[in-house]
């Protein structure tokens, strides 16, 4: 088997190669950093043995002799072993030492290039490090050597003269002595310096100063320092992104959460994600569709559990639904009917069950509703109230989803705007409001964050269990949340 050191690239998970993103889903093993973003152990196997070996400045999980010996023995037992790294695993990352360890031992090893922060911080941040009227070369320097060398490799005077520009690589700890090195080596005390921290991540900071003044700028690890005058230059975006800066946590299913958080990350918003629900399938037997005049969804889960679930017939297809018109509650739940290659007779204009009432024709016949175990009663007393012989049929249940010990801590703790914060709560559902408060309670910092809510009915749940609505969808749809969620933060 195979020890692969692979890049995660400087932050942002969307940064990882697509060969990176292949080997993750596939590993045994996966040996990751402090600075690899957590977001892409999410890719792992649910078998998949996840080993933290971070290291940070005197707090070290485990030495780098140990690293490579757990490599070794891991890839020597037979293993996939996935070696997640910050950035490009051979550029100043120590790759070279694991490929090393992974060579004397015999044990196959590949290696997976990353983006390095080196170039994607300063992007991130607005800065080329090349550009044709001001730099047509840049150098790229570790600020932390080897203290076992006894003594240093790295000529800042001849760094100094070279041109071009110099991008510093875990120096926040030493900048002040660099500053002055770089100025002792000819470059003058005006040279623009530009010390980016978290490039690449929602909490990206940019701090912009000169070789004179950036000792006293509060640079902090872990920066990557542009020395040269594209540091003068600001062609800022991520930075500038709607919610950057904004804290938002995400109530929804794990299984339904990645449309919501990535219209929320595109936007530049942090996004917490404190699953209140998740999403259990339930085998069961569908009825004869054929005596059915109507069938009828209330959400996109009940969609893809009615197809994927059912165990008459095994392999349930669009035809078998041709004789019956259909009805769903909102957009969402039509695209997800599409998927499967269907299109909705129904759609009301409101997106909840009182207004699918409404536009329901009265009628006599048979009425299939496919929906959670447990829900409200109003389709079913309603269809019947209109003339139908409703069979409710349970696709799936919704379970209480163990809740993440930090996020609850930072939303008990962090109120808006302080140490933490905490920006905005969406609930997409009854269901995640009641599994919020009895995971985390309604006692949150104060102020409180403010709540944005899918639809009336949650509001409505909300507020019943002690929690101030300040904002809801419309319409109720993910992109309306988002936009709630926008309108709220402005």
């Amino acid at each position: 088997m195979t020890v692969y050191l692979v890049g995660a690239g400087p932050g942002d998970p969307g940064l990882l190669t697509r060969r990176g993103e292949e080997l993750l889903r596939a590993a045994d093993v996966i040996v990751y950093d402090r600075l690899a973003p957590r977001a892409l152990l999410e890719l792992a196997r649910r078998d998949a043995e996840l080993v933290d070996v971070g290291k940070a400045p005197g707090d070290v999980a485990m030495t780098q002799d140990e690293i490579n010996a757990l490599l070794v023995a891991r890839g020597a037992a037979g293993r996939e072993v996935v070696r997640l790294k910050g950035g490009d695993p051979f550029v100043f990352g120590r790759g070279g030492e694991e490929a090393e360890a992974c060579l004397a031992a015999g044990v196959q090893f590949e290696v997976v290039p990353g983006v390095t922060s080196a170039i994607a911080a300063a992007a991130y941040a607005g800065i080329p490090v090349t550009h044709r009227r001001v730099s047509t070369s840049f150098t790229v320097v570790t600020g932390h050597e080897d203290p076992a060398k006894g003594g240093s490799d790295t000529r800042w005077d001849v760094l100094a003269g070279i041109g071009g520009t110099l991008v510093v690589l875990m120096g926040a700890g030493r900048i002040a002595e660099i500053a002055n090195a770089l100025i002792a080596g000819g470059l003058g005390e005006h040279t623009p310096v530009a010390a980016v921290r978290y490039g690449t991540r929602p909490d990206q900071r940019t701090v912009r100063a000169t070789l004179g003044t950036i000792a006293d700028a509060g640079v902090e690890a872990p920066s990557a320092i542009v020395v040269g005058d594209v540091a003068a230059l600001d062609f800022g975006w991520f930075e500038r992104r709607s919610l950057f800066g904004r804290t938002v946590v995400v109530t929804r299913a794990r299984e339904q959460a990645s449309e919501l958080r990535a219209r929320l990350v595109a936007l530049g918003a942090s996004v917490l994600e404190l699953p209140a629900i998740r999403i259990a399938p339930i085998d069961f037997l569908l009825p004869d569709l054929g005596q059915f005049g109507w069938i009828v969804f209330t959400s996109a889960n009940g969609v893809d559990a009615f197809f994927d679930r059912g165990l008459t017939p095994a392999h349930l297809d669009a035809r078998a639904l041709a004789p019956a018109r259909i009805a769903v509650i909102g957009p969402g739940t039509a695209a997800a009917l599409a998927r499967h290659g269907l299109r909705a007779d129904l759609v009301p204009e409101r997106f909840v069950a009182e207004s699918l009432l409404e536009s329901f024709p009265t009628g006599t016949g048979r009425v299939l509703l496919a929906r959670a175990e447990t829900a409200r009663d109003v389709l079913p007393e309603g269809l019947a109230a209109k003339g139908y012989d409703v069979e409710v049929l349970a696709v799936y249940r919704t379970e209480a989803a163990p809740p993440d010990p930090d996020v609850v801590a930072r939303l008990r703790a962090g109120g808006a705007g302080g140490a933490g914060a905490v920006d905005a709560i969406t609930f997409t559902s009854s269901s995640t409001v009641d599994n919020f408060c009895d995971a985390v309670g309604t006692t949150l910092a104060e102020p409180q964050p403010p709540v944005v809510s899918i639809g009336p009915v949650t509001s409505d749940t909300a507020r019943g269990r002690g929690l101030r609505v300040d904002a809801e969808a419309d319409p109720h749809t993910i992109d309306g949340l988002v936009d709630a969620v926008l309108r709220t933060l402005a």
